[in-house]
């Protein structure tokens, strides 16, 4: 699949598991589940970190490429280790420590996640190699600066505010709709890898075909317009609720 698909892919399953969240006291702003999307979204490119020459190889210049080069030499190349369960796991587990015990990683984690997504759904400009990576980095440090202030906002998420509270699940729910949605290829992915089994529903002929053009990204785009409208409604209402004694 193409980065695109995945950062859409990774959006539409935060948008639609913000209703369960909810009802298990995880209560967020329409500000909250945006800020949710835009990391799940760029949470779904972080398997692909194993593609030395993919889309997000050059998201910040040499940086990125020689990260996914040597992730790449260590993972045993693309579409293995990190195209599992255990490495949407390892991610979340490993979002979740750093937003509580190291902070500041965290920051840069989050920057890093959210210039993958950025890149993902196509922030570049053709033939500015090195303007793109800028562009980027800016953006992605506004954003990423916004939600650092936002981490003390809304009621229902601890003392330690929304960003640290779900940074595992925004995390790990992104990494596996990457799994997900590269699974419905021919290639499939090793879903329980270091077993070398891969699941492939082939669904998608082939990457950027007809069908992903045509089809998924369609209905990834409607699902996401659907889903934050009824998220964001549903979060309207039950502040409303609460200020109003409903």
């Amino acid at each position: 699949m193409m980065g695109h698909t995945h950062a859409l892919a990774g959006a539409a399953a935060w948008l639609g598991t913000v209703p369960f969240l909810a009802d298990y006291g995880m209560r967020m702003t329409p500000g909250q589940i945006a800020a949710g999307a835009v990391v799940c979204a760029g949470a779904a490119m972080l398997p692909d970190l194993d593609h030395h020459d993919g889309t997000i190889a050059n998201t910040f210049g040499p940086v990125t490429r020689a990260l996914c080069k040597g992730i790449a030499a260590v993972s045993g190349g693309h579409r293995h280790a990190t195209h599992s369960l255990l490495f949407c796991v390892a991610m979340a587990v490993g979002a979740d420590l750093l937003s509580e015990h190291l902070v500041q990683a965290w920051w840069v984690m989050l920057f890093l996640i959210i210039g993958l997504g950025l890149r993902g759904i196509g922030i570049r400009v053709p033939e500015r190699e090195h303007f793109d990576a800028l562009l980027n980095a800016a953006i992605a440090g506004g954003l990423t600066f916004l939600m650092a202030r936002m981490q003390f906002a809304g009621p229902g998420l601890g003392t330690h505010g929304f960003t640290l509270g779900w940074a595992g699940f925004a995390v790990g729910l992104g990494c596996l709709a990457h799994v997900v949605t590269d699974g419905i290829t021919p290639q499939g992915c090793p879903v329980f890898w270091p077993i070398p089994w891969r699941l492939a529903i082939p669904l998608v002929g082939s990457t950027n075909g007809k069908v992903e053009k045509w089809v998924v990204t369609p209905l990834l785009t409607l699902g996401i317009v659907i889903l934050g409208v009824r998220s964001s409604a549903g979060s309207f209402a039950a502040h409303w609720l609460e200020h109003n004694g409903g």
